[in-house]
């Protein structure tokens, strides 16, 4: 099962990404959670998100931290006993994009569609919903918010489901919630 859960700044999508994690593990102790972190701590709000994620992970999960080989982490790490959370999408579409290296961009992002759906076990993918608001101003941004939305279009063509979350309810979008 691969599954894409978006939602917008506290709405709860890691939230649920971890608890379907958590869910899976107390139905199959055998199987590993392996959170993959893609931010990297700029400064102290930022560093206030992670500390509180990182608080509510039980300890027993393996943390992977890769601000931008994203598939290359998927594709090692997979395995039909394992549960691969990926927290966040658009932190590791920023990190390439911050790059200025637009070969590079479309080598990771591609790498990533190409890998998902032969990936053994479980996936989750968390990210932004950015497309919602108003348009940017910025050049960057506006390429951000773009870049983030074809992502999010060609990941939920490979994903069941795909989850938009609101103030902390999941909104189907594309399938029905996991009971495995």
């Amino acid at each position: 099962m691969k599954a894409l859960i978006l939602g917008g700044a506290r709405s709860g999508k890691s939230r649920l990404a971890e608890q379907w994690a958590g869910h899976w593990q107390q139905r199959s102790p055998q199987h590993e959670v392996v959170y993959i972190a893609t931010s990297e701590p700029a400064d102290a709000e930022l560093n206030t998100r992670v500390a509180s994620h990182q608080a509510r992970r039980p300890s027993e999960w393996l943390l992977i931290e890769e601000p931008l080989e994203l598939a290359t982490v998927l594709r090692r790490e997979a395995h039909p006993q394992r549960c691969l959370l990926v927290d966040c999408l658009t932190l590791w579409l920023t990190n390439l994009l911050m790059l200025e290296d637009d070969a590079r961009l479309q080598v990771e992002l591609q790498a990533l569609t190409e890998c998902l759906t032969a990936l053994p076990g479980r996936v989750l993918l968390v990210s932004n919903e950015t497309g919602l608001g108003v348009v940017p101003m910025g050049a960057l941004t506006r390429r951000y918010v773009d870049e983030a939305g074809l992502l999010h279009q060609a990941l939920a063509q490979c994903c069941d489901p795909v989850v938009l979350t609101v103030a902390g309810l999941p909104h189907f979008l594309k399938g029905t919630q996991p009971d495995d």
